[in-house]
């Protein structure tokens, strides 16, 4: 059996309690080692197998676990925040199904979720965004055309940008030309809940800027909308003059 398992956004106790208990009973753990708190690794049993998946090819990746199902080992595919973003784990589904080996997904808590807590921010307000665009500029790794950064900043929602710190004059020039006012606030979110964590707030017309002074390279989410703001509107859900299914309006 194969347990494809969400590391969490960076710090070692936001892993999931199924999935802490995922790793702690696996007998071999590969995991992304470019990306994954090391401390995670407290959680694996002694004697347990472990691989780092930052120096492997997905062929090989496939040995490892043929290897442990001849076996009768355990497996657990440690993936970074939650492996359903940006994850490549579609690929090793099908190859595991074309082997006929067994494996189901342990949900994490993504980045992007980190970066909020951290932010202290709510992507979705009232009157100013009730939409969050999870992307990346475009680099070695293409982007569909109609995905684009340039086409999607028509919307003005909230965006959040992976794998993208170090395309930042080329995303500037996207979002200011596909409709963000200069002005929009932008927070880089530097290894979010890890703990050497690091904020850098700034705006659309000088991310790039902000990035090049700071030295950022990779490892950053880039927020950017006015969720970052001061500006919204209450919500309803709580007003006195609004009723729910719960309870009616006192107003």
């Amino acid at each position: 059996m194969v347990h494809f398992v969400g590391a969490g956004c960076g710090a070692a106790d936001l892993i999931t309690v199924r999935g802490a208990r995922l790793l702690s009973q696996a007998d071999v753990v590969i995991y992304a080692g470019s990306l994954v708190n090391p401390e995670l690794l407290s959680y694996i049993k002694a004697g347990c197998e472990i691989h780092d998946s930052s120096k492997m090819t997905l062929e090989q990746v496939m040995e490892v676990i043929v290897a442990a199902e001849k076996a009768g080992k355990v497996t657990v595919r440690l993936h970074t925040g939650d492996s359903s973003i940006f994850g490549a784990v579609r690929e090793q589904f099908d190859a595991l199904e074309k082997l006929g080996i067994a494996y189901d997904v342990c949900p994490g808590v993504s980045s992007f979720c980190g970066a909020a807590a951290s932010l202290k921010a709510e992507y979705t307000l009232p009157d100013v965004s009730q939409t969050v665009i999870i992307t990346r500029a475009s680099g070695r790794t293409p982007v569909p055309e109609r995905e684009s950064v340039l086409a999607l900043a028509a919307h003005q929602a909230t965006m959040v940008l992976f794998l993208s710190t170090a395309l930042t004059e080329p995303l500037q020039e996207d979002l200011l030309a596909g409709g963000y006012p200069g002005d929009t606030p932008v927070a880089v979110v530097y290894k979010a809940t890890w703990p050497d964590e690091k904020i850098y707030r700034c705006t659309v017309e000088t991310l790039y800027q902000t990035v090049m002074e700071n030295g950022l390279t990779k490892t950053c989410l880039i927020v950017v909308g006015n969720c970052l703001g001061d500006s919204y509107s209450r919500s309803l859900l709580y007003h006195p003059g609004f009723s729910t299914g719960y309870r009616e309006a006192c107003l």
